[in-house]
């Protein structure tokens, strides 16, 4: 299946893909972090912009964007690496049989799965901005994350 139909599979049988997902190899792990993480640094992009508006003494957009963009793409995969290992150290010491691999398959590919959901937060953070409805939407946002990341990662340290 594509991509994008597994994504909204992943919202209605979040196990059955997962497991299409873990005969995956590296590189698709690599693929799906670095993905990941520049769909959420463009999600990020309308929140940058009002900031950006709302104070013009402030850094310009240019240096917030170079920023923003390096993390992104330099810091936030690695740190994303390390969060999938203490993710499997934590499985095993409670049971599980995966491997390092699944493990993070299981965080990459739950990322990919939010990213709708992480683009219409940052629509709302670039739009209204900071109030009860960006809270509301982070706060769904982030149970629908760990909701999902949470059967892939029992599903990744079953094997």
């Amino acid at each position: 299946m594509s991509v994008t139909t597994d994504i909204f599979q992943s919202y209605l049988r979040p196990a059955s893909v997962m497991r299409r997902q873990l005969q995956a190899g590296e590189e698709r792990a690599l693929v799906y972090v670095m993905i990941g993480c520049l769909v959420l640094f463009v999600a990020g992009l309308p929140a940058l912009a009002r900031q950006v508006h709302l104070d013009p003494a402030g850094p310009g957009f240019t240096a917030l964007f170079t920023g923003r963009l390096m993390g992104a793409l330099l810091f936030a995969p690695l740190f994303l690496y390390g969060i999938a290992a203490l993710s499997h150290l934590v499985a095993r010491l409670l049971g599980g049989q995966g491997t390092w691999l699944g493990a993070r398959l299981a965080l990459f590919w739950s990322i990919l799965v939010v990213l709708p959901l992480a683009l219409f937060q940052g629509l709302v953070a670039g739009f209204i901005g900071q109030g009860p409805v960006l809270s509301l939407v982070s706060l769904i946002g982030a149970i629908v994350f760990l909701a999902i990341w949470m059967v892939n990662l029992r599903e990744a340290e079953r094997a």
